[in-house]
């Protein structure tokens, strides 16, 4: 999976599996380009991969407004020669039912996950036709295909995101333009650490994320971006309209992995 020659426009590159998802297109000989509004951890980022010798630049922006996507994504076309590649990472979570969650935790919650993800594809999607061809990556979540308690905005954006990614693989498909889906599960980023502390035992809740996985570990942003790199890459040429998990086993198990260890499908070795 070598990206020389390739321009890779990653949302949310600043941190966690944006962050990783960045770095693993730099290190495969991509030209990265690297979209958040975090311009503290986004210049740290741009500036860390530089000094390694990998071709990657930051632009801040703010994903929900279409002006200014519509600019940087332009700029990266111009300065960088074009886009190949558009990799949607960027989200955040607020937690809340249908009757509690706030109506601009609602807002800033679809702008940032679903939005975010629709203005960047609407606006590369025509430099990748220039080019013959691309790529796009939506990065989703196992909540694309069940849900958690308190969470209703977070699940239905990431719900959401698998329509938007059928129907851009649909669309594009005669312009060789693929779309796929990557859907975690419990990540150790700073945003979940960030939902750990919101806990009264934080220790508690990371402990319980390690246990959803059946290799008792939380997964490592960096086993995501492999994932990405792959779906973006030539490797995947017959891979398109796909949502593929990379949960460490989470879904797998009926009624999780607490249920392997007592009740109802207990194990016995």
């Amino acid at each position: 999976m070598d990206f020389a020659s390739k321009v890779i426009v990653v949302t949310g590159g600043a941190s966690g599996i944006g962050h990783a998802t960045a770095r693993e297109f730099a290190v495969r000989n991509g030209a990265v380009a690297i979209f958040d509004r975090n311009d503290e951890a986004g210049r740290e980022t741009a500036e860390a991969l530089r000094g390694a010798g990998h071709t990657v630049e930051y632009f801040h922006v703010d994903l929900a407004v279409s002006s200014q996507v519509e600019d940087v994504v332009g700029q990266v076309a111009a300065r960088m020669g074009g886009i190949d590649i558009l990799a949607n990472v960027a989200g955040i979570q607020h937690y809340g039912t249908a009757v509690t969650t706030p109506e601009a935790e609602w807002d800033e919650t679809l702008n940032a996950n679903v939005r975010s993800a629709f203005l960047a594809s609407k606006h590369a999607i025509p430099h990748m036709v220039r080019r013959g061809g691309g790529s796009i990556v939506v990065v989703g979540s196992v909540q694309s295909m069940t849900a958690q308690r308190n969470s209703m905005a977070y699940v239905v954006s990431k719900h959401a995101l698998l329509g938007l990614m059928r129907s851009m693989a649909l669309d594009f498909a005669a312009d060789n333009i693929r779309v796929n889906c990557v859907c975690p599960g419990a990540i150790d980023t700073p945003m979940l650490r960030w939902a750990a502390s919101l806990d009264e035992r934080p220790e508690r809740v990371v402990e319980a994320c390690h246990k959803l996985s059946m290799f008792g570990r939380m997964g490592r942003p960096e086993e995501i971006a492999r994932v990405i790199a792959f779906l973006a890459s030539d490797m995947a040429s017959y891979i398109t309209g796909a949502a593929i998990v990379a949960d460490g086993g989470l879904l797998t198990p009926t009624g999780g992995m607490a249920s392997q260890a007592e009740g109802t499908g207990g194990a016995r070795r």
